[in-house]
């Protein structure tokens, strides 16, 4: 139940040398309330004088202070630890999904990613609260108890030594398919974050296409499924849970029998006896304990598994390489050989191969193609996103495997489709790239992006403070941030776009290109696209076909030939070819 790799975690042996020294500690406490109340009665049933009966009374009462003071520290300790330590696993979580990007996002999914980070945490620390004790209690009180029993009823030691494999074997069967049923289920709960994510996402443009009913069935379908075997998970929960109950109680009741029998042949005194059917219901309650968490342990178990597998996946990136450099009208980046799959995919199913791809100073680049051609496979590995899986780049000469270089992502800007805009103020929005922008600076990058007639219309001005995601703001004006930060960031040179337009309206669209033509200047400019006016604004142009470039060259030398450009344009103007 004990993932190995727990161990790795600070300060998981130093808690479990607290709990075990603990959990002793209670054990004897346990064991000497359940002597000192059996003394107590013992001698009244003898009718011997009141003290000595109130002085093992008196006992047994610190005794049960005393377990209960012991199980008090020990749920601190263990909850300070879960609470630690779980963040430092979200910390870390957060630290991997960040330097991942995008590659790791389409592999495992946003909703995997969003559930392991929130539900998956707070799974896995109620594990951590459950599980050390619940261990450490099954692993010291019972053998305590087990000797001190053996010492007063040989018989009914032997009794109780030979239940207790039973118990574990029925624990170890239903447990077994419990951990079958709650795996299933942790995976159907995954796939179902995913299809409610994306749903949320796709939801306008399912509306457009009139789709969402089709999709709410889709949704319903998964949430139906996840609902079936989080059943079955609980059917298989509460029989191993009523199983133990039972096999505990039968073996409580056979030893009460067998005393009982004793007691009538006088074959053994009444103190030993006695003592000894207190203490057998402790004896069994770890066991009892742990049944009824073996469920939330479980889930919890999955939750970390889960998260350690993100944790460990291998990095593709290597370490930067790259010098530190200014792009220039002479800089150009060389890419040959460039392959990317996704994982998941078989070898033949290469999701990028470019044979060989130049930029070069202040060109705009236009890349287009097809929905699903790899346009934006391609603009999240220029920019270093996704790590190829082979590849030959050069930039000014310096061979690189890959663009996740920290000197080429300080000289580029990104804008995608959708706006990330974080909660906060405008000003600060704007100043993503540079934090410490002087507010002149910020309005002056405002004005250029033509955001200064909106801002006037906000009783806080650059202080309006926005939702995050842009809650509260237009698409155009999300834009227009996104724009003001690219003006704010004079000192990076690349500009990649990922069809920053897409969503918008074609006048909004239109009273955003004049700031961006603007912005374009003395920029090396790559830029994805659907649009056919923003191809004319291009040097040079790139046609993308199922992860390879079909054609590239400029804009008039890629119209004088019926190939993949002039077609993909004769179909988005709706031309018959």
């Amino acid at each position: 139940m004990i993932d190995k790799r727990l161990f790795r975690l600070p300060g998981t042996k130093k808690l479990l040398l607290m709990l075990a020294g603990l959990t002793l500690l209670q054990a004897f406490v346990v064991l000497f309330q359940g002597k000192y109340l059996a003394e107590s009665l013992v001698n009244s049933w003898e009718q011997k004088a009141l003290q000595t009966i109130i002085t093992p009374m008196t006992l047994f009462v610190a005794a049960f202070i005393l377990r209960h003071l012991f199980n008090l520290i020990n749920t601190k300790i263990v909850e300070s630890y879960a609470s630690k330590t779980s963040e430092i696993i979200r910390g870390k979580l957060l630290d991997k999904v960040y330097q991942a990007g995008p590659e790791m996002i389409s592999d495992e999914g946003t909703g995997n990613l969003v559930t392991s980070s929130l539900d998956g945490i707070d799974l896995v620390e109620n594990y951590f609260k459950l599980i050390f004790t619940k261990l450490m209690n099954m692993c010291i009180i019972p053998p305590v108890l087990l000797i001190y029993i053996y010492t007063q009823n040989i018989a009914s030691g032997i009794t109780l030594t030979i239940i207790v494999p039973l118990v574990i074997l029925f624990m170890i069967i239903l447990g077994l398919a419990a951990q079958a049923k709650a795996d299933s289920q942790y995976k159907q709960y995954t796939i179902l974050s995913n299809h409610f994510l994306d749903a949320l996402r796709g939801l306008p443009t399912l509306k457009m296409l009139g789709l969402s009913k089709r999709y709410a069935k889709n949704i319903y379908t998964v949430s139906d499924e996840y609902r079936r075997r989080t059943m079955n998970t609980l059917r298989i929960a509460i029989l191993s849970t009523f199983a133990l109950d039972w096999l505990t109680t039968l073996g409580i009741a056979i030893l009460a029998v067998f005393l009982g029998l004793g007691l009538i042949n006088n074959s053994f005194p009444l103190f030993p006896a006695l003592v000894t059917l207190i203490l057998a219901p402790e004896y069994f309650l770890p066991l009892r304990n742990f049944s009824n968490d073996y469920h939330a342990t479980l889930n919890g178990k999955n939750a970390l598994a889960a998260i350690f597998e993100i944790l460990e996946r291998p990095s593709k990136a290597k370490e930067d390489k790259l010098e530190t450099f200014d792009w220039n009208k002479d800089s150009q980046v060389e890419v040959k050989g460039l392959q990317f799959s996704y994982q998941g995919t078989s070898n033949h199913e290469v999701s990028l191969d470019i044979d060989q791809l130049k930029l070069k100073g202040y060109q705009k680049i236009g890349v287009i193609g097809k929905s699903g051609s790899g346009k934006t496979t391609l603009i999240r590995t220029i920019g270093g996103f996704i790590i190829p899986d082979h590849a030959d780049i050069k930039i000014n000469q310096q061979n690189l495997t890959n663009f996740k270089q920290s000197n080429w992502q300080n000289k580029l800007t990104f804008l995608p489709q959708s706006p990330y805009l974080f909660a906060g103020s405008i000003a600060e929005n704007i100043a993503f790239y540079r934090p410490k922008a002087s507010m002149d600076q910020i309005i002056q990058a405002a004005n250029e992006a033509g955001l200064t007639e909106f801002i006037k219309t906000l009783n806080d001005g650059f202080q309006t403070q926005i939702g995050e995601g842009g809650r509260g703001i237009s698409g155009g004006q999300q834009q227009r941030i996104m724009l003001a930060r690219a003006f704010l960031a004079d000192d990076r040179h690349v500009l990649i776009f990922d069809e920053p337009t897409a969503h918008l309206d074609i006048e909004t669209e239109y009273a955003l290109k004049k700031p961006m033509e603007k912005l374009f200047q003395n920029h090396l400019v790559i830029f994805a696209t659907h649009r056919l006016h923003w191809i004319k604004e291009m040097d040079y142009v790139i046609v993308m076909n199922n992860g390879k470039i079909a054609e590239q060259g400029t804009p008039d030398e890629l119209s004088q030939h019926n190939g993949a450009f002039f077609q993909l344009i004769s179909n988005m103007r709706g031309e018959q070819i």
